[in-house]
């Protein structure tokens, strides 16, 4: 996979180097000399541009990426990132870090979003997801098709505790996608039973998780 990322900061280098450590080809865009550090990340490609100039994106081909990831310390720069490279390269995939949590609502399909991240809403949610017991926490939001990822952790005296999966009345728009059980990580199969203690996640639009709380037999 060909990754741009816009800003080579400590996060966007983060990045960086967890996509090449999967041997994904990784291109580094940063505007600002002080930040271009190749010896850090020797195995992208560095490119020094602001990448809110389209003549940039355009020298670089961005038509050429799959994605797009928009990680500047700027929500205004981070926004205009993900615009041009949707709405004038096509690129499959933007995703876009959120630095302010109150500009989150700007981070949308509108603005050519696909995947918004907040690192102040994803610590809060591990905080919570950390200490809650039989709620729902709200992990991610994939901003273009409204959906949610959640998560649940099943009291030890559940009553769905034995029951298979295939027979969880879940909502028509929801879907578990992996059990945590231990230091397990379970793709669930039809067959598979439910226990006491099992960390839930499913993927479910915002409007299915009042249905998807009351399946799992919480109150």
């Amino acid at each position: 996979m060909k990754v741009a990322i816009a800003g080579a900061g400590a996060v966007g280098r983060s990045i960086a180097r967890e996509l090449l450590l999967n041997s994904h080809a990784v291109t580094l865009f940063e505007r600002n000399t002080a930040h271009i550090d190749q010896e850090s990340v020797p195995e992208a490609t560095w490119v020094q541009a602001d990448a809110c100039e389209l003549s940039n994106l355009e020298q670089a081909a961005l038509q050429t990426f799959d994605v797009m990831v928009a990680a500047t310390g700027d929500d205004k720069a981070n926004l205009v990132v993900s615009l041009l490279a949707k709405t004038e390269f096509a690129v499959n995939r933007v995703v876009a870090r959120v630095n302010d949590p109150r500009n989150e609502w700007l981070f949308g399909e509108d603005w050519g979003v696909d995947v918004a991240v907040s690192t102040p809403r994803i610590l809060a949610s591990l905080v919570e997801e950390a200490v809650s017991v039989g709620d729902l926490v709200r992990l991610m939001t994939f901003r273009q098709g409204q959906a949610n990822l959640v998560e649940l952790t099943l009291p030890s005296n559940t009553p769905l505790a034995g029951k298979p999966v295939r027979k969880l009345d879940l909502p028509r728009d929801a879907a578990l996608v992996t059990i945590l059980r231990g230091g397990r990580v379970i793709v669930p199969q039809s067959d598979d039973p439910i226990e006491g203690g099992d960390e839930l996640i499913f993927i479910a639009p915002a409007e299915a998780e009042p249905a998807l709380h009351q399946a799992m037999q919480i109150q």
